[in-house]
């Protein structure tokens, strides 16, 4: 699968790597929990990635957060 990341998938990861909860996450878009839990696993999986570290690691490298 393509590591590219939609924008929307960016947003996510970028809060993710933050530290805010599903929740949380859900409220700041104005979208459901279960669609941030859809995103955070397509993210996950097209990083083949099985952990929040590697997502936060990912996100530091790619410079989506800043360490």
């Amino acid at each position: 699968m393509t590591k590219e990341l939609s924008i929307r998938e960016t947003q996510i990861l970028r809060l993710i790597a933050e530290g805010k909860e599903n929740r949380e996450i859900a409220q700041a878009l104005g979208i459901s929990v279960r669609t941030v839990e859809a995103h955070r696993a397509r993210i996950m999986l097209k990083l083949d990635l099985e952990s929040v570290t590697g997502l936060v690691r990912y996100a530091v490298r790619h410079g989506i957060i800043e360490a």
